[in-house]
């Protein structure tokens, strides 16, 4: 089992260089391809929403199909892409590649969490998710940090090399490797799609996992994609700054990753969600106020630490919606989660382009997270208790 574990936790750590890599080189590409700042930030875009709508029918897959096959496949697709990305001749190319990235990357992480949540037990698997949640962070960090130093060394075209390459390497290692992980043979039925999604939204939870994770992404993650243009209005024109700030999330990921075993026994789920809703909120009003990158570096690191209180909690919860569709459960809430991230970016963009300003944006959001938080603790609770 532990085994199993590390292995698709390092497949999610691979998958997760990509997600992040644009951030840091927002300007760079923007100015290497002749668009605006705030048009090549959609590249965010991009990537989350063919991320998002793909999850429904790669989720429905990974109910009827092999899901290691189906998650190699779709990692390989995703390092074509990115070799395709670094080779785009305009814009338009790289938001194909990057759409393309976006597709592929969907059949990833919420199936590996569902290869978790097939494993595990119910009472550890807020662990194990752990462990794959610090695969992430720490992928993120690092796609973060790294494309802002490779930016700044070899430019932006250079980015796409190394995270494609990462990507073969990864491939050559867990393709063997998997073959010795079985899974019980299912019949392609592809009848039992409408049932397994009935019977998901037939739980009254659904709505509530959904919603939440789908306000998270748009107000949290949607800022992202400005990060460095903030900072380079402030003066910081260093890409590889702007991808420390942006790491510093993973950082706080990372660390919810290492610690969440021993704080879970004395907060519980009820007390994590209401106190990463608050936290992320006063993370967004920090943002707002503009402060040194220093700071912003530590207040990403509280809000990457904070989000997984309230985050992770929901993911436990929409991998018990219908266990017998675990993937499909799991595929819509990434579904709802990625919509966000690709509206975000949207709604943020609006706001820096108009008269209205970023800042506005940023407390609204502070607001709604504080809420979103507050719901959850309220309305997302166990029959038999707490674990």
């Amino acid at each position: 089992m532990t085994r199993t574990l590390n292995l698709i936790a390092f497949v999610v750590f691979a998958s997760a260089l990509f997600m992040r890599s644009t951030d840091p080189i927002v300007p760079q590409i923007a100015s290497g391809l002749g668009v605006e700042a705030s048009t090549a930030a959609l590249l965010a875009t991009a990537f989350t929403l063919p991320y998002a709508l793909i999850q429904p029918v790669l989720g429905a897959l990974a109910d009827v199909m092999n899901k290691t096959r189906l998650m190699l496949l779709c990692m390989f697709l995703l390092a074509v892409a990115s070799i395709a990305s670094a080779f785009a001749a305009n814009f338009e190319m790289l938001m194909i590649a990057r759409v393309v990235a976006g597709l592929a990357a969907g059949g990833v992480v919420p199936i590996a969490f569902a290869i978790v949540g097939d494993l595990v037990p119910v009472a550890q698997r807020q662990v194990a998710m752990g462990r794959l949640l610090f695969a992430i962070m720490t992928g993120n960090l690092l796609g973060a940090t790294l494309s802002g130093v490779v930016g700044d060394l070899a430019g932006w075209r250079a980015v796409f090399f190394a995270t494609g390459a990462f990507g073969a390497i990864v491939l050559a290692v867990a393709l063997p490797a998997f073959r010795g992980i079985t899974e019980t043979p299912k019949k392609f039925d592809l009848s039992t799609l409408g049932p397994n999604y009935r019977t998901i939204f037939s739980n009254p939870l659904a709505k509530i996992c959904f919603g939440a994770v789908f306000l998270e992404a748009l107000f949290m993650y949607g800022v992202f994609p400005y990060i460095a243009t903030l900072l380079h209005q402030a003066g910081e024109t260093r890409a590889a700054i702007a991808g420390v700030v942006i790491a510093g999330f993973g950082i706080g990921g990372a660390l919810y990753g290492l610690t969440i075993s021993r704080i879970l026994p004395w907060a519980g789920e009820t007390r994590l969600m209401r106190t990463g809703g608050f936290i992320m909120g006063a993370c967004l009003i920090v943002i707002a106020l503009r402060l040194p990158w220093p700071v912003e570096f530590v207040n990403f690191l509280v809000l990457g630490f904070g989000f997984y209180f309230l985050h992770a909690v929901i993911q436990i919860y929409a991998s018990e919606l219908a266990p017998a569709a675990r993937g499909s459960a799991l595929a819509l809430h990434s579904f709802f989660f990625f919509m966000g991230h690709a509206v975000g970016p949207i709604v943020y963009g609006f706001g820096l382009r108009s008269a209205v300003g970023i800042t506005p944006v940023l407390y609204v959001g502070a607001g709604v997270l504080a809420a979103v938080g507050l719901i959850c603790a309220r309305r997302l609770r166990r029959h038999t208790g707490e674990i």
